[in-house]
C-alpha cells in the first residue's frame, strides 16, 4: 500500500454538482466525490475545474464519479468508476496520467473484477439500507464488510449505504478506512452542522 492510499479520509461525502461541493469542502472536508447525472461534457469538464480550484484551496482530495474523460482532462486525484465503467474506461490511459481509481463492487465477482485492475481502493455497498435511490442489491452488511478487509489486504476500502454518525464506528470496526455518505447529511435540516459532526466525529482523533 503507498503512503498516498493510507490518507485516504475516513469521512467521504458524495455531492451532485459543483454547489453543494462549494457548501462542504470549506467546511474541513479531506476527500469529496463529485457524482454528476445528466449532464454534457462540457458542463462536467466546468464543473470540475470549479471543483478542483476549491479542493486545491482547502486542501481536498477531489473524486470524479463515472467521467474518466473529464478526469484526465482536469487532473482530478480520483476517478470512480463501476463494474460497467470499468468495461468502458481507458484505464492504461487514466494510469499513465497518475489519476487514482476507486472501483464500487457488490458481491465476489465484482470484487474480483475490481482487484484485477489493481485499484487504489474498493467500495462495498450498500452497507445499509439506502434511499437516496432504489438500489438492486440487498443491503451487504458488516459481516461483508469484514469479509472485504480480508480479501483486499491493505488496500483502502470504502464502505457506502445507509450509514449514519450512529452506524460509523461499527462499519469503521469492520474493516472500512472510509465512509462514504450522501443521504445522512444531503437531507438533514441542517447539512453544513451535519457535516462539521461528521468530521468531528470521524478525523478529530
Amino acid at each position: 500500500m503507498t503512503s498516498q492510499q493510507s490518507k485516504l479520509a475516513r469521512f467521504y461525502p458524495i455531492v451532485p454538482d459543483i454547489g453543494w461541493l462549494e457548501r462542504i469542502v470549506p467546511l474541513g472536508v479531506k476527500l469529496v466525490q463529485l457524482r454528476i447525472k445528466d449532464a454534457s461534457p462540457a458542463d462536467v469538464a466546468a464543473q470540475t475545474k470549479r471543483a478542483l480550484a476549491v479542493c486545491r484551496e482547502n486542501d481536498c482530495q477531489l473524486v470524479l464519479n463515472d467521467y474518466w474523460e473529464a478526469a484526465l482532462e482536469t487532473g482530478a486525484d480520483y476517478i470512480h468508476l463501476g463494474q460497467d465503467d470499468l468495461r468502458t474506461a481507458d484505464l492504461e490511459a487514466i494510469k499513465l496520467a497518475g489519476v487514482k481509481i476507486g472501483v464500487s463492487t457488490h458481491d465476489e465477482a465484482e470484487l474480483q473484477t475490481a482487484l484485477a485492475i489493481e485499484p487504489d481502493y474498493v467500495a462495498l455497498g450498500p452497507i445499509y439500507e439506502t434511499k437516496l435511490k432504489a438500489m438492486p442489491w440487498a443491503p451487504q452488511g458488516l459481516d461483508k464488510l469484514q469479509q472485504w478487509r480480508k480479501k483486499i489486504g491493505g488496500l483502502p476500502l470504502v464502505a457506502i449505504g445507509g450509514l449514519t454518525p450512529e452506524r460509523a464506528q461499527g462499519a469503521l470496526d469492520a474493516g472500512a478506512d472510509s465512509l462514504a455518505v450522501i443521504t445522512d447529511f444531503f437531507t438533514a435540516s441542517d447539512p453544513e452542522a451535519r457535516v462539521q459532526q461528521w468530521l468531528q466525529q470521524l478525523e478529530s482523533r
